[in-house]
């Protein structure tokens, strides 16, 4: 039998006792606060979801740190949040019920590049900006770009993906092995830097995706890439949504290579002009990256233009300098923020649905009708590639009746996309946005998970609030 729950109320807090606060202080110094501006910060990551910060706020620097600070919080039965950039879209790094939040933002050290086995072994706050940039001279690069320079230890609690997922995978297919303290400030070490292994439970792909609610990630060991020798981007412009998506189903299931591959429908392209100042035709659209030898770049992209063609595209304009390409992806990556402009003051509802690639166009263009009939401005974009799409949903947080527009809109596009086989989540995660949603979907699997937090987690002190109903 099940022991009972230790934060048994909805929004019950468990605030951190003084002794503790004074425990963490004798660790680290200045390094634990409990500055008010600090925890407001602490509190709120980028989705719609209204502030809760937590009592204490820690920044340790090694493994040993988070492990010797764990232990403190679980003699305390105190919550424990990690925190890495605090781009989240799901209310990853809420303290739903107080607690301490522990910052890895200064445990940025790159441990290790081994360059001829093409991975890097990187704390857990290390930004894929400043790996890639350590990366530079070394030939080789992380492709993963999730749009944020989100932390590498964040990515993979989150099993983050982005723009490039299409020819690199996620966050699943790029971790190695990892270092995680566990919910009793125990340390361990998961996987190895072996290409394939078949040794015992896969821990590492537990832990990926477990969103801070099993462990605490502190190390990860990532694969790397080689730099491409060519890259060209291009973006062309359909005359309706399914032209422009039966184009990339075509794309993918003729095996093209594409490396990115971006669908924005016509309010997506009218907000990111307005922001950009850009001045891109205001018709659907697909932006195509390709990657390789400049033989093989330049096929792929005569490949993909003629597919493009027979669906009636237009206006090809192709981005083959650094400096095109960067202007190009720099406005997919600001569509977050032209979509704020859309309505300022505002908060964005961004949704996160995945469905096989054959029910991509279905499922686009049901979307997109049940959007047209909204009063809330909202853009649909989304990496199409691998199945993902995205609204970004603008709305008043304090309006009830926006809130209810906004979240009845996402609500039939999870439904929609489980109906057609697909997820609620493509690479969000859960959060605590999501957890109703995760249920429909996996109403066999969530019991699981259940036993698994329990199991690893019994006093549900780990990111509790998420993931799963304790």
């Amino acid at each position: 039998m099940n022991a009972p729950d230790p934060l048994l109320a909805a929004g019950e807090r468990r605030t951190a006792p003084e002794t503790l606060v004074r425990a963490l202080r004798d660790l680290l110094g200045d390094r634990a606060t409990t500055a008010q501006a600090v925890r407001d910060h602490h509190g709120r990551d980028e989705s719609p979801f209204p502030a809760m910060p937590p009592d204490l706020v820690i920044h340790p620097e090694s493994t040993e740190e988070v492990a010797a600070a764990v232990r403190l919080c679980a003699t305390h039965r105190t919550p424990v949040i990690p925190f890495g950039a605090g781009s989240s879209l799901e209310g990853h790094i809420q303290a739903v019920h107080g607690g301490v939040t522990f910052d890895l933002t200064r445990m940025n050290a790159i441990v290790e590049v081994r360059a001829s086995d093409l991975d890097v072994t990187v704390q857990a706050g290390v930004t894929r900006k400043q790996l890639n940039e350590h990366l530079r001279d070394t030939g080789l690069f992380f492709p993963l770009d999730p749009g944020a320079d989100a932390t590498l230890g964040g990515m993979a609690a989150t099993r983050a993906s982005g723009t490039n997922a299409v020819r690199y995978g996620t966050m699943r297919e790029n971790v190695l092995a990892l270092t995680v303290v566990m919910a009793d400030g125990s340390i361990v070490r998961t996987g190895t830097r072996a290409r394939k292994s078949a040794a015992g439970y896969d821990l590492t792909r537990l832990m990926v995706g477990s969103e801070g609610t099993l462990g605490i990630i502190t190390e990860v060991t990532v694969r790397l890439q080689p730099q491409p020798e060519a890259l060209s981007a291009a973006v062309c412009a359909f005359p309706t949504v399914r032209d422009a998506v039966e184009t990339v189903i075509t794309t993918i299931q003729c095996g093209v290579p594409v490396a990115r591959c971006e669908f924005l429908n016509v309010s997506a392209i009218r907000a990111i002009n307005a922001h950009g100042r850009l001045a891109l035709a205001e018709r659907p659209m697909v932006f195509f990256e390709f990657h390789g030898t400049a033989a093989g770049v330049r096929e792929q992209a005569e490949t993909v233009e003629s597919i493009a063609r027979e669906a009636g595209a237009t206006g090809f304009e192709w981005s083959a300098t650094p400096e095109e390409r960067s202007r190009l992806w720099k406005a997919r990556h600001d569509a977050y923020f032209a979509t704020l402009a859309l309505k300022p003051g505002g908060r964005v509802l961004s949704t996160d649905a995945c469905v096989p690639i054959s029910r991509l166009a279905d499922c686009i263009v049901e979307t997109e009708a049940d959007v047209a009939r909204s009063s809330l401005p909202i853009i649909l974009l989304g990496h199409v590639g691998d199945g993902n799409f995205h609204l970004g949903i603008n709305h008043d947080p304090a309006d009830p009746a926006e809130v209810h527009e906004a979240e009845a809109i996402n609500e039939r596009l999870v439904a929609r996309a489980i109906a057609m086989g697909g997820t609620c989540t493509g690479e969000h995660g859960i959060g605590m946005g999501k957890m109703t949603f995760l249920e429909a979907e996996h109403p066999s699997g969530v019991p699981v998970m259940r036993i698994l937090k329990r199991a690893l987690d019994p006093d549900n002190l780990m990111n509790p609030g998420k993931m799963v109903r304790i």
